[in-house]
């Protein structure tokens, strides 16, 4: 796909497929009540720019295309609000969305490498950052120009594994490698802060020799322009894109819920709550 010019129109468009996936999430959420929802909800724009904007190189009929750009989910069980966007895009039958999580679908709550669009098993979490540095260190010493774009939570950065994928990456100039941190700035059970305090998460990551911006990770129009310029910024040093966003997005008794990444919303509530998403 081609990189879509920087309209209001665009804008617009972007917008609103963001606010049709947040619908199409929340529908999952009635039928599969084991889908982690607030998860999902605060990477919607992530997924839409990414895939509607023409950031990624990517072709439904050909998922496995040699010359696509990567894209590792490493919060795996937060991108259930992905499943629409594939479907939309052509990756398999819509119809298919009316089935996720029931015997027999290929759709699960945790998603798996069977469903088109997926490279990798993400499940557990940590491990999407050191599989995204070893893909950009081959794709590099094959001479391809192919970019590995991988989406982190900000819980999984209580993990030593990306600590070691982090350093690996700058020590290996892996320019070719972009992560969006979906920085929600809440865990399974607190907020972050209340844990163990990520900040300042740019300065750490700039000593490991990444370069790092900072957006407002619902802002279609900031995520559009800098994940185009990352993807085009040359160098040696990996990016880091840190996108500030809310658990729960679009559903305000979520939003402000430290517990809203273990809490559903009941099926005959989910109506009420689609016609309060703008």
């Amino acid at each position: 796909m081609d990189s879509i010019s920087h309209s209001i129109d665009n804008v617009r468009f972007l917008k609103d497929k963001s606010l049709w996936v947040r619908k199409e999430t929340l529908n999952i959420h009635r039928i599969a009540q084991d889908t982690r929802l607030a998860s999902s909800l605060s990477a919607v724009e992530i997924f839409v720019v990414l895939f509607y904007g023409g950031i990624i190189n990517f072709d439904p009929k050909d998922p496995r295309w040699d010359s696509r750009d990567r894209f590792i989910i490493s919060k795996g069980h937060g991108s259930i609000s992905f499943y629409p966007i594939l479907a939309d895009l052509g990756y398999f039958n819509m119809q298919e969305l009316k089935r996720v999580g029931k015997e027999g679908s290929f759709l699960g709550a945790i998603p798996d490498p069977i469903i088109p669009g997926y490279d990798t098993v993400n499940g557990s979490l940590g491990h999407g950052l050191g599989i995204a540095c070893g893909v950009a260190i081959a794709l590099k010493r094959k001479g391809k120009d192919e970019k590995v774009f991988v989406l982190i939570g900000d819980g999984e950065l209580y993990e030593g594994s990306v600590w070691e994928a982090a350093m690996f990456a700058g020590e290996h100039g892996l320019d070719n490698l972009i992560m969006i941190l979906d920085n929600n700035k809440a865990c399974m059970l607190d907020y972050c802060k209340n844990v163990i305090d990520l900040e300042p998460i740019e300065e750490k990551f700039k000593s490991f020799r990444w370069t790092t911006e900072r957006i407002d990770g619902h802002d279609v129009e900031q995520l559009y322009g800098s994940l185009k310029g990352l993807k085009e910024k040359r160098g040696e040093r990996p990016k880091l894109l840190i996108a500030d966003t809310i658990k729960g997005k679009g559903v305000p008794f979520l939003e402000t819920d430290p517990l809203s990444h273990i809490k559903n919303i009941k099926p005959e509530d989910i109506d009420g709550v689609i016609e309060g998403l703008k």
